[in-house]
């Protein structure tokens, strides 16, 4: 008797190969048999799968879910999209190592949601087991961030570490990649990873490398310098010799418009030298992040608070503003690339009343500048305050979904409709990024096709993250399947109403458990915390 049978289903086996009707059992977590004829008989739960697709589970190759994981191990918006496993630890951001003295810094930074967390680890493998004693729906494949590293050794300076603390930078990673994480991440227009030059970058990779790991980098530049940016990207591969992975590619700013060419052009070419190096997406022209982001980073030496200090002092507050106006070098200026009416403020804590409107339209409410209502914002919501821009092309996202060497990433949260998770106006990107694709872009405006897209979601980054026995519709592979309506399957999430559920995801199975069932979730938390392999 098998756990699971799937019959009369189209199956999408994740290669790319077209789809062919079959039945699939699973027991003890894993696929066991898949049958191109006939049905299996016994089961203790059947599936009629009949005008649906199965596909394997897709993986989130760019996610942020590593603290609200903590706070609800459901991942409801990620796991109602179809997602079975999230890559954390992105952008240089990481929840894991923690030293005891720098605890404070990494609460402050999550806001009133760090009081749904028990902050009891310090260590990556103390971090991973406590995942696993909450229990989580999917899987994760955690990545080490250089920003998180910085911070624990150097706090926010600007300046190169000492040979003494770049060996202590070092000596954290490698305990971290010998408890299995899976490798290193950057934030290179964030601080304190700005600050980095880029042989600190190669040093730090050269340690991901010798245990197999993969090094994911949101660039330098995804606008002006975004070519340099990649090349410097490409220049760590070589030199470290690890794997590369460019954190959600895209040229942002209209000046910027159409770059994207000579990046995927590059990324070949760097193929072609023996370089493995390939790139995430999401399927929307507007990102988001933190306002602070649109502060110089001089301005951010020695953390917020110090940041905070200078927006209220008359003096620096008005070289910060000259700097954004000047787009003086060496950082990458939101501000000047998307233009303050096209930077919406998608949630913050003590002025609610504000999200969903632009910075422009709340400096016109309060009759001030946008760059004053953007620095007193800051100041009031102590820097927490996230935003969306709009400051993409679809065209040039396009380029990136035809790219044969790209997959897929949220660059979103596991977050839920309700408390606490349900707060703000969040990109909806962390809602309907997967069945976006399918819906929009595979089906009806036929970009490539239902199998290609799958294949980006699921062989191409199992691939990428070295695993053998996932990413796949085979036998003996694990049983990570989301099964979908083809004629139906497409977001609903949007930049005005963005807490909604996509639709035509029927049921998601992780590990062999069903977690989603017939579009609602079981409760089931069989989602494991994967190790590198």
């Amino acid at each position: 008797m098998y756990d699971i049978i799937i019959n009369n289903a189209k199956i999408v086996d994740g290669t790319g190969s077209p789809w062919y009707y079959g039945s699939i059992a699973i027991r003890n977590g894993k696929i066991v048999e898949i049958k191109r004829k006939g049905k299996f008989k016994s089961g203790e739960h059947v599936i009629n799968a009949e005008g649906l697709m199965v596909a394997p589970g897709f993986i989130d190759m760019h996610s942020h879910s590593d603290a609200y994981l903590l706070i609800n191990p459901k991942a409801e918006s990620k796991i109602r999209q179809g997602v079975t496993l999230e890559v954390i630890g992105n952008c240089g951001s990481s929840m894991a190592p923690i030293l005891p003295d720098k605890l404070s810094e990494f609460k402050r930074r999550l806001g009133e949601l760090a009081q749904y967390i028990t902050w009891d680890w310090s260590t990556y493998k103390e971090y991973k087991e406590k995942l696993m004693k909450n229990g989580i729906a999917l899987n994760v494949a955690p990545l080490i961030g250089h920003g998180t590293l910085r911070v624990n050794v150097m706090g926010y300076e600007n300046r190169e570490p000492t040979v003494e603390e770049l060996e202590e930078m070092k000596r954290l990673l490698e305990q971290c990649m010998k408890d299995g994480a899976f490798g290193l991440s950057t934030g290179l227009i964030y601080t304190p990873g700005s600050y980095a030059k880029t042989e600190e970058i190669i040093e730090l990779a050269k340690v991901a490398a010798k245990y197999g790991g993969i090094y994911s980098s949101h660039i330098r530049s995804e606008a002006d310098k975004l070519i340099e940016a990649i090349m410097e990207a490409i220049r760590i591969g070589k030199e470290a010799k690890i794997r590369v992975e460019i954190s959600h590619l895209k040229s942002a700013g209209i000046r910027n418009w159409g770059k994207i060419v000579e990046a995927l052009k590059r990324i070949e070419e760097a193929r072609l030298e023996g370089v493995d190096v390939t790139a995430d997406f999401y399927p929307y022209t507007a990102g988001s992040t933190s306002l602070t982001a649109c502060i110089p980073p001089w301005a951010h030496v020695g953390g917020i608070e110090e940041m905070i200090k200078r927006l209220k002092d008359p003096e620096q507050r008005m070289k910060i503003r000259r700097d954004i106006e000047a787009s003086i070098e060496g950082w990458e200026n939101l501000a000047n690339l998307a233009g303050w009416d096209k930077i919406i403020v998608a949630s913050c804590e003590k002025n609610k009343q504000y999200e969903g409107l632009s910075i422009s339209e709340i400096a016109k409410i309060n009759g001030k500048d946008p760059y004053d209502q953007a620095f007193d914002l800051i100041i009031e919501e102590e820097g927490r305050v996230q935003i969306i821009l709009h400051m993409m092309r679809e065209e040039d996202m396009l380029e990136a979904l035809k790219s044969p060497y790209t997959m897929v990433g949220t660059d979103g949260s596991s977050i839920a409709p309700y408390e606490p998770l349900g707060r703000g106006k969040p990109h909806p990107r962390s809602y309907g990024t997967f069945p976006r694709i399918i819906g929009r872009y595979a089906r009806d405006k036929r970009v490539i096709t239902i199998e290609e897209a799958i294949r980006k979601m699921t062989s191409l980054p199992a691939n990428k993250l070295g695993l053998k026995d996932r990413g796949i519709m085979r036998r003996g592979f694990w049983a990570d399947l989301v099964i979908f309506n083809p004629k139906t399957i497409i977001d609903t999430a949007s930049f005005e109403n963005p807490h909604q559920y996509p639709e035509g995801i029927e049921y998601v199975i992780v590990n062999g458990k069903i977690v989603i069932d017939r579009g609602e979730h079981t409760g089931e938390l069989p989602g494991r915390v994967l190790e590198r392999e």
